[in-house]
């Protein structure tokens, strides 16, 4: 008999049926064996949030396109993504199944199946119209699936969870963080990014179809209500961040056209390579230990309580 590790759950009744080891968590055209409700699909990717799939919920599916062209190369992208898979190596080295949501584009799952050999990767994002570029980028190394990530429904699958720049866009985060616990193993871990200071505020923020920045300490505790431990917390753009507010000031004061924040990323590539090599400095330090007590940005890593 086929062993199995955690389940998989209908989003339409809840019926728990375990997820045999060299099983897809959702294969193509599942159906619950309790109420007989068969899965949406588009193409290869089960959706289990059709109603909402490529609407204007938490970002514009538009923009995935135009993200697609500065993952590649722009200087916060390679930083982040730089800084992630070192933290990752650091506090869940021994992690061999992943998930991470909102994976858009999936330039942070290419980079994470990079890191080792795993067991289990997979990629969620609520638009169908992301996954098709993160499917592409990744080649067949990683599982995909549409998803509201309010209702994950799996139970003790994954070893480590990552949202990167996601639940800022999402009103009911506290429900997304019970959910991903709920997605863990016993003693599972968590990393996740957000952007930083209700201060920085701006129409860039408004824009993205963020619901908030967070304030020093917010997403930490919100974190231990939803029953994890804190390993790790960081700032992150912090030696940036003086630049960031003179921007943010700058472009209150001044009158911008029509579309001037659609795409915050345009900047020149000797601009970009600057503030690469200072960002990537920044990181540097981090994954040698530092904490930056400010910044644009939030890094936090925690753990399951068992």
């Amino acid at each position: 008999m086929q062993s199995s590790r955690g389940n998989r759950l209908c989003t339409t009744c809840g019926t728990a049926e375990p997820i045999g080891d060299t099983e897809t968590v959702f294969p193509m055209c599942w159906t619950c064996p309790a109420c007989g409700t068969m899965l949406a699909m588009d193409g290869a990717t089960p959706l289990l949030a059709p109603e909402l799939a490529d609407t204007m919920s938490g970002m514009n599916p538009e923009n995935f396109a135009m993200l697609k062209e500065q993952e590649e190369t722009h200087f916060w992208f390679r930083t982040r993504n730089r800084m992630i898979c070192g933290l990752i190596e650091r506090h869940f080295p021994r992690a061999r199944s992943f998930l991470e949501i909102g994976c858009g584009n999936g330039a942070v799952l290419a980079a994470v199946a990079r890191m080792r050999t795993w067991d289990r990767l997979m990629g969620s994002e609520l638009h169908p119209s992301g996954l098709r570029h993160a499917q592409m980028r990744l080649g067949g190394k990683a599982e995909f699936v549409q998803m509201d990530a309010r209702q994950i429904p799996v139970q003790g699958v994954f070893d480590l969870v990552g949202a990167f720049d996601v639940i800022e866009h999402i009103a009911d985060d506290e429900v997304v963080l019970g959910q991903i616990r709920d997605a863990l193993i016993p003693d599972g871990g968590t990393i996740i990014t957000v952007p930083q200071h209700p201060a920085l505020w701006s129409e860039t923020d408004r824009v993205a179809h963020h619901q908030r920045r967070y304030r020093l300490g917010e997403l930490e505790a919100k974190l231990e209500r939803a029953g994890f431990e804190v390993v790790f917390s960081t700032s992150f753009v912090s030696l940036l961040l003086p630049l960031m507010m003179a921007s943010r000031l700058i472009s209150k004061l001044r009158p911008q056209s029509p579309g001037a924040h659609e795409n915050e990323f345009a900047i020149s590539p000797g601009m970009n390579r600057m503030l690469g090599m200072v960002t990537g400095a920044e990181v540097s330090l981090t994954l040698r230990g530092m904490r930056w007590p400010a910044g644009g940005s939030r890094v936090v890593l925690a753990r399951k309580r068992v």
